[in-house]
């Protein structure tokens, strides 16, 4: 018989949808437990007491019957606040939805993932609070590959181990290789200097320590298109929430004059 317990967790809601004529199914990210599904009986009723605490993207301490397996359920929400940037702006709202999307893909259910909770509150908060989501996405994705299976080898050249050479990144090689050795994959992916370096950087940042950030836009596109083909090739993840994202992009210059 599977146990479960009342108690007090932080969570964060990732996603909720309709059940049956009135309930809902809400997925918290947990600061205890990992991810979990919750049940939460008439929350599509008029009036019904919590529905301001199970919004997307709001974050708080809730008490709960938590079960080691199959639905938990919602007793009270102690505190509570919604990331109102994301609520209110499509685009805002569309990158915070991928990295939770891409996380809740990443792991299991039921998991304990305390950094992965702290970071992906701390990830929401900072593109609520204006730094840039593209940047933060980028981060996220490929602090993540490792979760994947992938674990590309960013601290230096796969052969040689130096990094005082101008470096590019080889899927054959599983990382990157030094001007020394370019030879040995024609394929690589030919990428700047600048590119290599962030996404040498990203793989290490750690988020609490990010005051702030700039990026050109030329470059963020080319990190766009390495870790879109590391994705691809690499993980083999397609999601409807990177389409989204995708599609936003060429509004931008659908919308260009």
């Amino acid at each position: 018989m599977a146990q479960r317990q009342i108690t007090d967790f932080n969570g964060l809601v990732m996603f909720r949808r309709d059940y049956r004529e009135r309930d809902m199914l809400v997925k918290f990210f947990t600061d205890q437990f990992g991810k979990k599904m919750f049940f939460i009986r008439g929350a599509r009723k008029r009036g019904f007491k919590l529905a301001a605490a199970l919004l997307p993207f709001t974050q708080g301490t809730y008490v709960g019957n938590i079960h080691e397996e199959g639905l938990s359920f919602i007793n009270a929400a102690k505190e509570y606040h919604q990331f109102q940037s994301i609520s209110t702006d499509i685009g805002l709202n569309a990158y915070a939805t991928y990295i939770l999307n891409l996380i809740d893909v990443a792991f299991t259910d039921n998991q304990p993932l305390p950094r992965w909770y702290q970071q992906a509150v701390l990830s929401v908060q900072l593109i609520d609070d204006g730094f840039d989501p593209e940047i933060i996405t980028n981060i996220n994705e490929i602090q993540l590959l490792a979760a994947f299976g992938v674990a590309p080898y960013l601290e230096s050249c796969v052969i040689c181990h130096r990094s005082d050479l101008p470096l590019d990144y080889s899927e054959s090689y599983g990382g990157l290789l030094c001007q020394k050795h370019f030879h040995l994959d024609p394929y690589r992916f030919h990428a700047s200097a600048r590119a290599i370096y962030l996404l040498r950087q990203f793989s290490v940042l750690n988020l609490s320590k990010l005051t702030s950030i700039s990026v050109k836009q030329a470059t963020k596109d080319e990190l766009r298109r390495i870790i879109d083909r590391i994705y691809s090739d690499t993980v083999g993840l397609s999601l409807k929430s990177k389409h989204f994202i995708d599609d936003m992009k060429n509004w931008d210059h659908l919308l260009k004059p």
